[in-house]
């Protein structure tokens, strides 16, 4: 068991919000926050345009895969953000669950989602200044 707090993001296609805002925890705190993600309805990749919109403020995000939705990760974080997947989040007691409303970036391209890629940096600044103390 780990005394770090962990996170997970979850939108429909783990393909675009979800992936950007792991993208952007993991860019912020290094390995002081588990960092996971998932999708109710998994796609083939991830978003090409989120992936450029990241890699522009210097975040890689190219090796990530969507992944499925599980009990098991919704189990293990302290905290759970959705991102526009309605009811296909399991809930668990004791958990922290968050729904952002952000716009979906799927079949926009990048100058769309640069402002959703800095809409989540805000808000994943603003949780970050509550999980990690400050140094």
């Amino acid at each position: 068991m780990s005394d770090k707090p962990s996170v997970l993001f979850v939108c429909v296609h783990n393909a675009g919000r979800s992936q950007m805002a792991a993208g952007w925890l993991r860019h912020l705190t290094g390995d002081a926050v588990e960092v996971r993600s998932a999708g109710s309805l998994p796609a083939d990749q991830v978003n090409p345009a989120a992936v450029e919109a990241m890699a522009e403020v210097g975040i890689d995000i190219t090796d990530q895969r969507p992944k499925v939705l599980t009990t098991d990760a919704v189990e293990a974080s302290d905290v759970v953000i959705t991102m526009g997947c309605g009811d296909a989040c399991p809930i668990f007691p004791g958990k922290r669950y968050l729904d952002w409303a952000l716009e979906d970036p799927a079949g926009k391209g990048v100058e769309s989602v640069r402002p959703i890629r800095d809409e989540i940096e805000g808000r994943v600044r603003g949780l970050v200044a509550e999980l990690v103390p400050a140094r």
